[in-house]
């Protein structure tokens, strides 16, 4: 499922690390009201092959700043 209206979430200037940028985007959505995307959007992650991989299944979710 991909989100039509992506909550906005700051993640420029933030620390890098794949894991940081799992929290920041999940409580992001979370505080949005949609904390199953948030479950599905870790989920996919953790599937994920790549760190491009999984920055791209980020941006499936949120509207990065």
């Amino acid at each position: 499922q991909v989100i039509v209206m992506k909550p906005k979430c700051k993640l420029t200037g933030k620390d890098a690390n794949i894991f940081n940028l799992i929290g920041i985007a999940s409580n992001t959505l979370k505080k949005a009201g949609f904390k199953e995307e948030a479950k599905e959007m870790k989920d996919k992650i953790m599937d994920s092959k790549s760190y491009d991989e999984a920055l791209r299944i980020i941006m499936d979710y949120v509207d990065a700043e």
